[in-house]
């Protein structure tokens, strides 16, 4: 298995260094379970990506004309209570925010009660039964880690959308760290994202050639 390493400014150029990354070097093979089964993709064996100033705007890219935005920051706004709280709709097999509503809170209080030097500040997505969800949760992880009086992410992705689900997944979890950093009182800092499933379904191929104004 091949690590992709892509170093970023911000979470903009995340996207589209990853979208070049994985046009040029993806794994391409047919979906035989999962969503869009049948259908191809093509995944990076293991992608780490460093964004070091993940809060610059705009959150979200910005596209050619006649290409459809990958995310807005209106779908991020309705997006974000499903990462922070615990409702669901009736629909929903889950949430980010059932597992993680009350971790957030719990992270806050060890960094602001017991000190920053831990390595017990883990967030962590799905239980022993999501295995059998038809679709288990692709978040699993959110890792947080204070140097400089600065919170950093780490965070690990099972499956990741490129072409959608990062811009929106990252600008989330970008807002959620900016609310942990405040209450907890100090900077914010490091979005450090993995994934051994990051990839484009075959729908989105022509679309990344478009933003990068392939032919």
């Amino acid at each position: 298995m091949n690590i992709s390493v892509i170093e970023a400014r911000d979470l903009c150029e995340a996207w589209f260094l990853c979208l070049g990354k994985t046009l040029d070097e993806g794994y391409e093979y047919r979906i035989e379970r999962g969503s869009y089964s049948g259908q191809r993709r093509k995944e990076l064996d293991f992608a780490v990506v460093r964004i070091q100033y993940p809060a610059t705007k705009p959150l979200v890219p910005d596209v050619p004309p006649g290409v459809p935005p990958p995310s807005t920051m209106e779908y991020v706004e309705t997006y974000l209570p499903y990462l922070m709280t615990a409702h669901k709709a009736e629909e929903e097999q889950y949430t980010y925010g059932q597992y993680l509503e009350k971790q957030i809170a719990e992270v806050i209080r060890m960094y602001r009660q017991d000190g920053h030097n831990t390595n017990q500040a883990f967030m962590a997505v799905g239980d022993s039964q999501s295995i059998y969800l038809t679709d288990p949760p692709c978040l699993r992880a959110i890792d947080t880690r204070i140097r400089d009086n600065t919170l950093h992410f780490v965070v690990y992705f099972r499956s990741w959308d490129l072409w959608a689900g990062f811009p929106s997944n990252l600008a989330a979890i970008q807002l959620l760290k900016e609310y942990m950093a405040g209450e907890i009182g100090v900077a914010d800092g490091y979005i450090i994202a993995s994934s051994k499933g990051l990839h484009l379904y075959e729908y989105a191929w022509d679309l990344a050639r478009a933003v990068l104004r392939r032919e």
